[in-house]
């Protein structure tokens, strides 16, 4: 069996002699297999009767003795009883037709499995395998294979050994092949120690690269914008919350709020002298909703109730309590309080109020968005009293908040901060132009004048406009002209300087300004005039900008029509100067503004004698009569208003052609240089 690899099946054992075994050859079989031995298979526990019946089951018939073999069995040879006799030579021993008797030296044994033709479809046989121990025969250098247990059965299980002499007496070797057994078992064990130790090596070396690859994954989704993950954990979330001290901040630098201020002049007093309050059995509202336009201040009177307390301030924002993870929120609330409490009197300050204490709603998609707000009602009165801690809460949505925050003993007191008045906006423009060189000459109140509806922070970025305006131009003092001119930025836009606009267009834009300016000018009740140019700014190619005394809380029916006739002296002045056939399109604004007016006059105001005092709302609902009395009303309160601002035009008409000169000379003319043209007098050139 040296040089052929046959591949054999073992039968019953038949104990021929000590080293005789009978086996079967298939022909089919030429080629080796991968292997599958008895322990794979589950048959290395069968006895020998077991498998003989296994084998008497599966082997195919062998014919009969008359007619010939129908089965692809062939006959092998006899094996003698020395390994010589088998490789060199067969003796003459009559054997049965199918079967053979084969002789394996014990110092060579072969082990093979496959699967036979008639175990192939019960499944029992995949594999062949095969190996083979070097003779004494061969060369010097001895070649070891992989020696596997495959399906040569021995009648009875050999004893197990615990050392290599043990098995070299089990194998009854002769002693000058004991030493050769023992360096080919020795170099085998070693090479396969070292082939198992490289193994181990490379699945260490596997594993510890698949875990740096996990951690490096990990992190990457981690920092993937839109497959991040927030690894955070409610355990000791926010556990620690600092108080913040603000002692620089007081009253002194809260400007145009004095009623807010005179409202939480009591909270400040309680939080100073709280036994001037308790004495008598009284107390001050827990919770203070400070409702207002964005950048009114509220968050300075918040900072300031606190510094002129000399209290622990605690803030907080509304978006800080809500998070993915559920009861995050509520966990907050609860650690914001419990440090609130361990350091009372204080002030805790919750910014956008309305984004954590938002109207509770039933939601499929959120079943545990309540919990925030519910921890937040029971901890500003719950069960448990919270003296010395004023909660105070800005919303510029006082409507989205839920009805139980409102309610007497949580925030049961409102203070409104509205945006600031003529007055106000004096201060709050006086305080910033403190804080950077400016002209002595400056006139705050000028400027606070041509803001209406200005809140402080955006009289702190006007200011700071004309401060980088100054800087760009390479001036050393901010002056009125930057002022003025951050203002129109903010209101109109900025300048549109790369427009190119021809000597005719530019021409009919001075006497468009120059018709509102005059009207504006000769009108009883209409707004002073403050400004007037024909620099394109943003959507527009001039202007004229007017500026009211004193800020109006309501308006006569005078003071309208003046509006309206203002309006219409831009379209009348085309009209004269160029002719019914060379009106522009520049009028469509000031149209707009007019018919606004005139159809509040009547629709809201009651200041119509044919449509009387009453109100229509919603002019769909009315009936088609009323719709037209309506609307005829309207058109003859814009007529009215044309034909007056045209008298006016015609009378000033030197006076209009003066201003529109000026205008197309020096481009922009402020309120005394307009007053210095009509009064017909020169102006300084510039």
């Amino acid at each position: 069996f040296e040089n052929d690899f046959s591949l054999i099946y073992a039968s019953k054992t038949m104990p021929l002699s000590n080293d005789s075994y009978v086996c079967l050859l298939h022909t089919d079989f030429l080629s080796p297999q991968p292997s599958v031995n008895l322990r794979d298979l589950g048959l290395s526990d069968l006895r020998v009767g077991q498998l003989d019946e296994l084998l008497n089951r599966l082997l195919p018939s062998l014919g009969s003795e008359d007619g010939p073999a129908t089965s692809r069995w062939r006959t092998s040879h006899v094996s003698a009883e020395s390994f010589f006799h088998n490789k060199h030579g067969l003796s003459n021993t009559k054997l049965d037709p199918f079967l053979c008797l084969v002789t394996i030296n014990p110092i060579v044994s072969c082990s093979t499995s496959f699967p036979p033709p008639f175990l192939s479809h019960t499944n029992l046989l995949t594999h062949v395998h095969y190996a083979l121990f070097p003779t004494l025969s061969q060369h010097t250098h001895t070649h070891t294979h992989t020696l596997s247990q495959g399906l040569l059965l021995r009648p009875d299980k050999a004893p197990e050994a615990e050392s290599l002499d043990q098995v070299v007496k089990l194998k009854n070797l002769p002693g000058d092949q004991q030493d050769a057994f023992k360096s080919g078992f020795t170099e085998g064990f070693m090479k396969s120690q070292a082939f198992t130790q490289r193994t181990q090596d490379s699945l260490r070396r596997t594993r510890l690269i698949l875990l740096v690859l996990l951690l490096v994954g990990i992190y990457g989704l981690s920092r993937t914008p839109f497959l991040s993950v927030r690894f955070r954990t409610t355990s000791g979330l926010d556990s620690q919350v600092d108080p913040v001290q603000v002692k620089s901040v007081t009253f002194e630098h809260v400007k145009g709020a004095e009623e807010a201020k005179n409202e939480l002049q009591d909270v400040v007093e309680f939080l100073k002298n709280p036994q001037k309050f308790t004495v008598l059995g009284g107390k001050l509202p827990k919770g203070i909703l400070l409702i207002g336009p964005p950048g009114t201040g509220k968050t300075l009177l918040a900072r300031a109730v606190a510094g002129e307390a000399d209290v622990p301030f605690f803030y907080a924002s509304g978006s800080e309590f809500d998070e993915m993870f559920v009861g995050v929120g509520a966990s907050r609330i609860r650690n914001l309080f419990k440090e609130a409490k361990a350091n009372a009197p204080c002030v805790i300050f919750i910014d956008e109020l309305d984004s954590v204490g938002g109207k509770r709603i039933e939601s499929p998609m959120h079943p545990y968005s309540r919990q925030t707000i519910n921890q937040l009602l029971a901890e500003m009165d719950g069960f448990k009293p919270n003296e010395g801690v004023i909660v105070i809460g800005a919303t510029n949505f006082a409507e989205a908040l839920d009805n139980a925050l409102v309610r007497p003993g949580r925030f049961d007191m409102q203070v409104t901060v509205p945006r600031p008045d003529v007055k106000g906006r004096t201060e709050i423009l006086n305080w910033y132009l403190q804080k950077i060189k400016v002209d002595p000459n400056v006139n705050a109140e000028i400027i606070a004048r041509g803001t209406v509806g200005f809140t402080g922070a955006e009289l702190e970025n006007l200011v700071n406009q004309a401060a980088l305006k100054a800087a760009m131009d390479g001036l050393d003092l901010v002056t009125m002209k930057e002022l003025e001119f951050s203002k129109d930025k903010i209101l109109m836009g900025p300048e549109r300087k790369s427009v190119e606009i021809d000597k005719k267009n530019k021409q009919i834009t001075a006497y468009h300004e120059s018709g509102h300016a005059i009207v504006a000018y000769y009108t009883k009740d209409a707004m002073p005039i403050n400004k007037a140019t024909i620099m394109p700014r943003g959507p527009t190619l001039g202007h004229v900008s007017m500026l009211p005394e004193n800020d109006r809380w309501s308006e006569t029916r005078a003071q309208l029509l003046a509006q309206m006739d203002v309006s219409m002296g831009g379209r009348v002045a085309e009209e004269l100067i160029f002719g019914d056939d060379y009106i522009t399109t520049g009028a469509s604004s000031d149209f707009d503004g007019a018919t606004k007016i005139a159809k509040m006059m009547v629709t809201r105001f009651g200041m119509s004698d044919k449509l009387g005092v009453m109100t229509y709302a919603d002019l769909t609902k009315q009936s088609p009569e009323t719709q037209a009395a309506i609307e005829k009303e309207v058109r003859v309160l814009l007529k009215d208003s044309y034909e007056r601002a045209k008298n006016l035009l015609k009378t000033y008409s030197d006076e209009h052609k003066t201003l529109a000169e000026a205008l197309l000379t020096y481009e922009t003319l402020d309120a005394k240089e307009i007053k210095l043209v009509l009064e017909g007098k020169s102006l300084d050139p510039r």
